[in-house]
């Protein structure tokens, strides 16, 4: 029994993400018996309109809503207006009262916070204030914060309402099917254990370029940039499952636990290893300064002070209006000694393709055919929805999943997201004046110089 509350209903992200995740998880048979979605906004959106506008999202996002599973899923669609915060509830409260009848007194509540990083603290304040935090989840979206002492400050408010079990902290690509390949690839197979640390590993590469602009959220996107909006989250959480030491067991605590111990160990990113850039254009888009000085690129050079990973560079790559979509993690082998004189760098590499459902490819020197003893890279590509019965879901839909089971293991902590704030802070403090760079490109081409003595991987 669950009365699943997702405030920002009617806002983008509830509709581009949080919608869809939810009605997918219903046409798979995956929510509780018994369930109710309640929308908030501050506007007078009768139950009716607001399945309209569900409905509407559905067909643009999809899963399409076909008519017989939509038909159970509306009738279980709420909307309460008013708006909500510490001096007024609106209607929420007699919509939750009237969900509860219907599911059940016991109802788990699950509040969703699809709003702006800004609205955290009164919403938050306001569960409290009305007696909405008691035995909850919350869902908060990224940034947790947008600098080191907002993180702290809005930290301190969330345990003044709520105890840490009861918080849930989005960062989507832990969602990602592919994501989790990583450690379960490495943990249950010897060949790719054996080589992960820094006798094998030559560098680490997690490079995430976009095609998409920022044209549907400037205003957010000109205050946020590309280091708070992925180099701090999404970057620094897939460099963490890649560095992290294996847990003891793949549960909840200890998965999480292996993560934030390898990010306590970043080292705080260099200025002087950073390059930022801002793509041609973007000053003239709606809802950005004249003036801005947004970075819509990062790439920046991450050290691990650990046993593991000591003197092994992790690249960090991520901007918009790129050459390509991507979103991989490769692990670039050490060029062996042996009886091959003069082999190509960076010929041998373990990648693991993030998008979609995931793709694991090995590049490595085979010899060429022939009477010859000449060498070619090959490339052998594993798509993982070629492992039997794959039915993967889509990252929302299965962290939204975990938070109705009360499964924490893909979530972030306090303690690594402190930790994570440290490692980016010099870069925060004295960043690098950005450099334009084309649309459709691989970014200012400076950052090339951060991968030497050899290349990226993608694009160069």
């Amino acid at each position: 029994m669950t009365v699943f509350v997702l405030f920002g209903a009617t806002g983008d992200l509830a509709r581009r993400m949080v919608l869809p995740a939810f009605y997918t998880l219903a046409i798979e048979g995956l929510l509780p018996e018994k369930w109710i979605l309640v929308g908030n906004g501050r506007g007078d959106v009768s139950h009716e309109d607001f399945r309209g506008r569900v409905k509407e999202a559905l067909e643009e996002f999809g899963p399409k809503p076909a008519k017989g599973p939509w038909n159970e899923f509306a009738k279980r669609l709420r909307f309460a207006g008013g708006g909500f915060d510490t001096s007024s509830p609106g209607s929420l409260l007699d919509v939750i009262a009237e969900a509860r009848q219907e599911t059940g007194r016991d109802a788990q509540l699950v509040h969703y916070f699809a709003v702006p990083p800004v609205a955290f603290p009164e919403l938050t304040k306001a569960l409290g204030t009305h007696g909405l935090a008691k035995g909850a989840r919350v869902v908060y979206e990224k940034p947790f914060g947008t600098s080191p002492e907002a993180f702290r400050k809005l930290n301190r408010q969330v345990h003044s309402v709520l105890d840490e079990s009861q918080v849930y902290r989005i960062d989507h690509f832990l969602g990602k099917e592919a994501t989790q390949q990583l450690h379960a690839m490495r943990f249950a197979n010897t060949a790719f254990a054996a080589l992960w640390s820094r006798e094998h590993v030559e560098s680490v590469q997690i490079d995430v370029p976009e095609t998409l602009g920022v044209e549907n959220r400037a205003e957010f996107y000109d205050a946020t940039g590309a280091t708070l909006d992925m180099l701090v989250t999404h970057l620094f959480q897939v460099a963490a499952e890649v560095a992290m030491e294996p847990p003891a067991r793949l549960d909840a605590a200890d998965l999480q636990a292996a993560r934030e111990k390898v990010i306590a160990k970043f080292r705080p990113i260099d200025p002087a290893e950073a390059i930022l850039g801002q793509y041609s254009g973007y000053k003239s888009i709606k809802g950005v300064a004249a003036r801005s000085r947004t970075d819509t690129f990062v790439a920046a050079k991450l050290w691990i002070d650990s046993p593991r990973w000591r003197g092994v560079p992790f690249l960090l790559r991520t901007g918009k209006k790129m050459a390509a979509s991507e979103q991989r993690v490769s692990l670039v082998l050490r060029t062996p000694d042996g009886p091959f004189r003069k082999l190509a760098p960076q010929s041998n590499a373990l990648s693991f393709s993030l998008a979609g459902n995931g793709e694991v490819d090995l590049t490595l020197l085979a010899k060429q055919p022939g009477i010859a003893d000449e060498l070619e890279p090959v490339t052998v590509a594993l798509p993982l929805t070629s492992v039997p019965d794959a039915d993967p879901l889509p990252p929302y839909s299965r962290l939204i999943h975990d938070v109705l089971v009360g499964d924490r293991a893909l979530f972030t902590r306090p303690d690594g997201l402190s930790a994570a704030w440290k490692a980016v802070q010099p870069l925060l403090d004295s960043p690098p004046r950005p450099i334009s760079y084309p649309v459709d490109s691989w970014g200012p081409a400076k950052a090339r110089a951060l991968a030497a003595p050899h290349r990226w991987l993608l694009g160069q």
